[in-house]
């Protein structure tokens, strides 16, 4: 209640509400504080005693002051963003209600446009520097780099306190994504993963039919994207070129090790790099795979699959193929399955392709249907049906042409997937809707993602990987494994005669490899937080 009346206090202060429109008690208050001579108020002074009086609340919840029609400038987040020139400059302009105060980047020049339309916000090319000095008034940090350096970043915001809106994909590495998860319960801020469709209508539709039992018991998924657009199946540049002077290439680098620098890698084109992005599965699957995973409840794989065209050492593949096998569970008790009593859901193959390969049509699939919607799409093989729905979950129908008739019981977001972040970092913890793509589920729904990588970067074991999820790590390793993968492929046509000759790595232990990619050994001086118990 003193916040609320230091709130409105506050605001007809600075003659920013009419006082008839108070309650009597409210305005009584407020006449007689004004009208005193015995302690005459300033308005400097007012504004330090009653930033006292609230006991150094910052940001007051919405529905303080909402319902009088006005909106305090306490009510906006300071937002900072690390990484603007691409995807950071889409989630701006979703987020230009609030403050924008804080914008770094790595490439001044690929930022320009945002720093200039952001002109009131400070610049920054090193992320850590923004943070010692806005620290303490930043709300909210908004990450869009390339995907290795997302968790360092984020966590180190979160570790300040700090909510977090990160890209998909959330990180690079299984460890990195458990421990966002952990930090973010243990610091109870507000996240978001940047998958926007699981905002949408479409994922929602999807997963309330499955509840209710539509397709009936769902064995098998094929999901697929039209990616890369990017260049991918490159061998590695045998130069370098000149750093653009508007670049810090150390500080893109990151945690990553250090490589001269080539414009094949950036700006966007780093994507296809392993030291830098995941590929076409790992940018498109938190798009494409969301509405598997939290349509059927999965948790941590207990097999994984992988095969592609030619697999370099330094780039992703050009196309590739994963299965994900998950184990029977018990379903979500917060969600009204239509199952007998004490059901369990069944075993289920996840089937990732990409590069241009897509799955075999089912029977019964209408002639001439593209089954690509929007860059991608899933098929969930159902005993009675199945249903089919494109990249971010969107347009979602069954192949009988039935239209279901289930009941509605996810949350819909009525804002855009960024403003509904905005809405939980304004809430208490103790009183938060989490998002659409909250760590507790973007986090798990990460480690799927990558674990589709490992599977296709561990391919030449020629097995079936078991995987331990909680321990993170791979069960059927053994001592005498070794992996090695090619450097170039030198593949030549000489007096119209193909000559072929690929340079491979050393062989390195199997066990070895995996731990690397399970969790990286940072350059330094980089480093993460500690893992939380």
């Amino acid at each position: 209640m003193t916040v609320v009346v230091i709130s409105l206090y506050l605001a007809v202060f600075l003659e920013k509400i009419e006082i008839n429109i108070l309650p009597i008690q409210l305005k009584l208050l407020i006449i007689m504080e004004k009208k005193s001579n015995l302690n005459p108020v300033s308005r400097r002074a007012f504004l330090g005693t009653t930033a006292a009086a609230a006991a150094g609340i910052t940001i007051l919840p919405s529905n303080v002051i909402a319902g009088l029609g006005h909106k305090a400038p306490s009510d906006k987040l300071n937002i900072a963003a690390v990484g603007i020139g691409g995807m950071g400059n889409s989630n701006l302009r979703n987020l230009q209600s609030e403050n924008i105060v804080a914008l770094c980047d790595v490439d001044w020049k690929y930022a320009a446009p945002v720093f200039e339309k952001y002109s009131g916000a400070k610049k920054y090319k090193d992320w850590r520097k923004m943070y010692d000095e806005m620290g303490k008034s930043i709300d909210g940090v908004v990450v869009a780099t390339a995907d290795h350096t997302h968790a360092i970043i984020a966590a180190t915001a979160i570790t300040m306190g700090k909510n977090v809106y990160v890209q998909k994909l959330l990180t690079h590495s299984v460890y990195e994504s458990r421990l966002l998860t952990k930090l973010a319960a243990k610091y109870k801020v507000a996240t978001q993963m940047g998958n926007q469709g699981s905002s949408g209508e479409g994922v929602n539709l999807t997963t309330e039919w499955i509840a209710n039992g539509e397709i009936g018991e769902i064995t098998k998924v094929e999901a697929f994207t039209d990616r890369p657009i990017w260049p991918q199946g490159l061998n590695t540049p045998e130069r370098g070129d000149w750093v653009p002077e508007t670049l810090d290439w150390d500080l893109f680098t990151g945690p990553a090790k250090m490589r001269p620098f080539n414009q094949v890698y950036h700006p966007w084109n780093w994507r296809g790099w392993w030291d830098y992005g995941t590929g076409a599965l790992g940018d498109m699957a938190c798009h494409i795979l969301h509405p598997v995973f939290v349509g059927l409840d999965l948790g941590y794989p207990i097999h994984a699959q992988g095969n592609s065209t030619l697999l370099l050492q330094d780039c992703a593949p050009s196309a590739q193929s994963v299965k994900l096998t998950y184990p029977a569970r018990k379903p979500n008790a917060a969600k009204p399955w239509k199952l007998k009593k004490n059901a369990t859901l069944p075993q289920v193959d996840v089937y990732w392709y990409d590069g241009g390969i897509k799955p075999m049509l089912p029977e019964g699939w209408p002639d001439g249907k593209n089954p690509n919607d929007s860059g991608g799409g899933v098929i969930f093989h159902g005993t009675k049906d199945k249903i089919i729905c494109g990249c971010y979950g969107v347009n979602p129908w069954l192949l009988s042409g039935r239209t279901p008739d289930a009941p509605k019981f996810r949350r819909r977001v009525e804002t855009s997937h960024e403003m509904d972040w905005v809405r939980a970092c304004k809430e208490s913890p103790e009183n938060r809707v989490k998002t659409a793509s909250d760590f507790s589920e973007a986090g798990p729904f990460n480690e799927m993602v990558v674990m589709g990588v490992l599977a296709v970067r561990l391919q030449s074991l020629n097995k079936e990987l078991d995987w331990d999820g909680e321990k993170m790590e791979f069960t059927n390793l053994n001592d005498s494994e070794e992996i090695k993968t090619v450097i170039k492929d030198g593949f030549e046509i000489h007096d119209g005669h193909p000559s072929f000759k690929k340079t491979w790595t050393d062989p390195v232990p199997a066990k070895e490899f995996a731990a690397e990619l399970i969790k990286h050994t940072y350059r330094k001086p980089w480093s993460l937080p500690d893992m939380p118990a």
